[in-house]
């Protein structure tokens, strides 16, 4: 069906201040969202804290409220406008918590406000531990044994029944807050404890640790006939144990089996419908047995999210646009894929290529900080790198985190410490991705870095062939390497710098043998279908190949440089000075060209 014309004015409510766990990725689909309804002469209202973002400019919205995220300002915001509709999935937990409260008060009732891409029923059971489960349990979805426990006792009774190892889980919390692994008796009652005083509503979810198995995500979008359709998949390179916004993720998932992968499609689109027929986008979070590929339902976010962030970048689908449209009434077949601009947005992007994501921790601007990764994120921002095969992906996302690395290896900086090594390859920090590289390098057994890290083989396979072609490389100096030995490096993801370092050579040296051999970059098109048609947006990633698919012009260029992945004391504001340094550039003529690495960013949006 059209869009509904009786919603003529939206209030998008955004996520407040830049929080781990909560950053520059709501920004993004606040921005989006409020584009995208304004494109359907929908007047758009905004209310958020935060005066570094986008979504709070003039060019944004039409009406900006600098406010407290609280339900006094809603109700300021609602006397002074005549509003039709609330979008309370753009600005992650915080919004979606304000809305409940809201609801609650009877607020939206009392203005005859309705709440657009989402429900409150599924957000309750998304975010109330106990209510998921039983859900999942309705739906006959897999979940971990378990019980919440609202008081101490009620969750050592719990903790007795089930039996360690456990996993404490308070509910309606952001990033993991509180929530901890338990292998003992000993630690239990703190820990509990914790979690308890943690939840806003004095809840944990007690259930079995599955510490170590496979985690996964799928970004789902739904319309309001029920049409599903499955954006990215994305697989974490680290197990179960690690926050999944602390983990390296990959998409398209790597180690998926079609079996596996198309049965937890179905659970995806069963409990997405299970929880409330809403039109809009939704987050899955799975648990894969390694042992017998059995699944479990993690967790169901009824919003955008990190991860929808990083799926609208990984496969140049613009989630939050498009999620934005179907909140008020339009279906996807009604809607144009905004790549192409002439197929229908009712399709499941392709993938030729291959996204990498690591975090970035700022650990060094806090001594005596815990820098061991659990269940609650700490990761303050993230890269992202684009390539032909995972390999290079990875390479040019260890290029991309600022913290003097070239690459994941081949640069010098290996610690060759073994005792150490393997006490951070069972216990994860911000750096055991380089210490899986130096164990293997070390000849530390495959067996054992797998049995600590509990990481697909594939995975370690990926380094360890790394470590193989750079031992091929040191064979040689730069005036005997073979031709062919010297493009498979770069096609790897190899910089310059690292093959400096194998050659024993300067960077500057290897630069100018490439390019006598015609070992040039070329750049790539995102264009979600895998070049089935033709893509009319320019979105970019560098690669080693023959053909070029970007088009140079005659026009006057200005480049704008990003600043990176977000980190202490360099964030947001800077995103929001790109966009305004590209849109004055574009005013005056000029063709812009954007470069940035942070896949959460709005610099790095297309069109």
């Amino acid at each position: 069906m059209p869009k509904d014309t009786s919603i003529k004015s939206v209030l998008i409510i955004g996520s407040g201040p830049i929080i781990i766990g909560q950053a520059c990725e709501f920004d993004y689909s606040g921005s989006q969202a409020s584009r995208s309804l304004r494109e359907e002469g929908i007047e758009v209202t905004l209310i958020n804290s935060n005066p570094a973002t986008i979504m709070t400019d003039s060019v944004t919205a039409d009406n900006i409220y600098l406010k407290p995220l609280t339900k006094a300002s809603i109700i300021e915001i609602l006397k002074k406008h005549e509003i039709d509709a609330v979008l309370p999935t753009m600005g992650g937990q915080t919004a979606l918590n304000l809305a409940i409260d809201c609801d609650k008060a009877g607020i939206w009732e009392i203005f005859n406000v309705k709440i657009i891409g989402v429900d409150i029923n599924a957000i309750e059971t998304t975010e109330d531990r106990e209510k998921f489960r039983l859900k999942m349990k309705e739906l006959d979805v897999n979940v971990c044994k378990g019980e919440t426990a609202t008081s101490f006792l009620q969750g050592k009774e719990i903790a007795q029944e089930i039996g360690f190892p456990l996993v404490i889980r308070p509910s309606f919390t952001l990033g993991g807050t509180g929530g901890s692994f338990v292998n003992t008796a000993e630690e239990f009652e703190d820990k509990l404890s914790h979690g308890l005083h943690t939840s806003p509503i004095h809840e944990v979810l007690v259930e079995q640790s599955i510490l170590g198995w496979k985690e996964y995500e799928l970004e789902l979008l739904r319309d309001n006939l029920g049409n599903v359709i499955i954006i990215c998949s994305i697989e974490n390179f680290d197990p179960m144990g690690v926050h999944t916004g602390d983990s390296i993720t990959v998409a398209p998932a790597m180690t998926l089996p079609d079996t596996v992968y198309q049965h937890m499609r179905d659970l995806a689109i069963k409990m997405m419908n299970g929880i409330g027929q809403f039109a809009g986008g939704c987050n899955v979070q799975f648990a894969v047995n390694p042992e017998d590929d059995s699944i479990v339902g993690i967790e169901i976010n009824p919003r955008v999210s990190r991860s929808s962030a990083l799926a609208s970048k990984a496969t140049g689908y613009p989630i939050a646009k498009i999620a934005a449209k179907l909140a008020i009434g339009y279906n996807l077949d009604e809607l144009k894929n905004q790549i192409t601009k002439t197929t229908s947005a009712y399709f499941e992007p392709a993938l030729d290529y291959v996204i990498v994501k690591i975090p970035r921790w700022n650990f060094d601007k806090f001594p005596g900080s815990d820098r061991h990764l659990g269940l609650q994120m700490k990761s303050v921002g993230e890269v992202m790198g684009i390539g032909r095969n995972f390999q290079e992906a990875l390479q040019k996302a260890c290029q991309s985190l600022e913290i003097r690395r070239n690459g994941l290896g081949a640069d010098g900086k290996e610690l060759t410490d073994q005792e150490e090594i393997l006490y951070s390859l069972e216990h994860p920090s911000w750096n055991r991705l380089f210490h899986i590289y130096d164990a293997l390098k070390l000849g530390i057994s495959f067996k054992t870095i797998q049995k600590l890290t509990r990481i697909d083989k594939w995975f370690l396979n990926q380094i360890e062939d790394l470590i193989k072609t750079e031992e091929e490389i040191e064979k040689y100096t730069l005036d005997t390497i073979p031709d062919e030995l010297l493009k498979t490096a770069k096609e790897k993801g190899y910089a310059d710098r690292q093959l400096g370092h194998l050659l024993k050579c300067l960077e500057s040296e290897v630069f100018n043998k490439r390019q006598e051999l015609g070992i040039k970059r070329v750049y790539k098109l995102v264009d979600t279908c895998a070049a089935e048609f033709a893509a009319e947006t320019p979105y970019y990633y560098s690669t080693f190949d023959t053909e070029n698919e970007s088009i140079t012009t005659d026009k006057k260029k200005v480049v704008v440089l990003g600043s990176g992945p977000n980190r202490i004391g360099q964030g947001i504001e800077f995103d929001y000075c790109c966009v305004h340094g590209v849109l004055a550039a574009k005013e005056c003529g000029y063709e812009t060209i954007m470069i940035n690495c942070n896949p959460k960013s709005v610099d790095t949006v297309s069109g």
